[in-house]
């Protein structure tokens, strides 16, 4: 697929998806969304660690109102259906850890784009915004299954319910998100983090992924289980047996990853 209105870029084992219409504040459109899909189900094929960010000064400022409305009016249900959900599950599922660097305003159905990754670093200058009760709607893209998990019942409900501005400090203070960082060490440290765990252990990832999700609907006997389980497929790896090398031999380890 050709690409017009995101980027994609691969090095050292790290995909770098960038949102790109920045004179729209990479508001989606249909076509925004189908290339976004695309691009994660490619680079979860190529590589080992995969970050979402935004060009210019907003990371995404959620649906383009103006796009595809027939007669001024949009088909909501099927845009989530049809075009949200897959490229939300192609960020969710994606088998290596993924990164959403908000790098400024994240507002509606971009919000929980950034959400729907693994890990979230944000710019302090940065905010989040659940802007649907301004015009009628409820949080879509995800919004009402990630708030509550990541900030909790309460602050989930007056965010969606009172459409405020999350700063970037108070969503790291509230556990909505992994960090906030200063403007001028922002791009060095998302592609510090990122960097780090496209050199990992791609197994051990995943399975950290899958133990942690997986969680919310298991007992404490089952997560044992599950906790066991897959701990017996990462120590079949060559990575298991590298971490504990380097560890005895007190050097970096050399991950193969996949």
């Amino acid at each position: 697929m050709e690409y017009d209105t995101i980027t994609l870029e691969f090095k050292d084992g790290l995909a770098v998806l960038t949102l790109n219409r920045p004179d729209k504040m990479n508001a989606l459109t249909g076509r925004m969304r189908a290339e976004i899909t695309h691009a994660m189900q490619d680079a979860a094929n190529k590589a080992r660690a995969v970050v979402l960010t935004g060009a210019g000064a907003a990371f995404c400022t959620g649906q383009d109102l103006g796009d595809g409305a027939a007669g001024g009016k949009i088909d909501l249900e099927r845009t989530l259906r049809d075009e949200y959900e897959p490229m939300l599950a192609a960020i969710y599922d994606c088998p290596v850890p993924t990164i959403a660097a908000v790098n400024g305003p994240a507002a509606g159905a971009g919000a929980n784009l950034a959400l729907c990754a693994d890990v979230v670093i944000a710019t302090e200058s940065a905010y989040f915004l659940q802007a649907f009760a301004r015009i009628g709607l409820l949080p879509d893209a995800g919004g009402t299954w990630f708030m509550p998990r990541n900030m909790g019942l309460a602050k989930a409900m007056g965010a969606a319910l009172f459409a405020d501005k999350i700063s970037a400090r108070q969503a790291d203070e509230w556990g909505m998100i992994w960090e906030a960082v200063d403007d001028a060490e922002f791009e060095a440290h998302w592609r510090k983090r990122a960097s780090y765990l496209a050199a990992g252990p791609t197994e051990g990832f995943r399975a950290i992924k899958k133990a942690i999700r997986g969680s919310f609907d298991q007992t404490l006997t089952e997560q044992l289980s599950t906790e066991a389980h897959l701990q017996g497929e990462c120590g079949e790896t060559r990575d298991f047996r590298e971490g504990v090398l380097a560890f005895l031999e007190k050097r970096p380890a050399s991950f193969e990853g996949r």
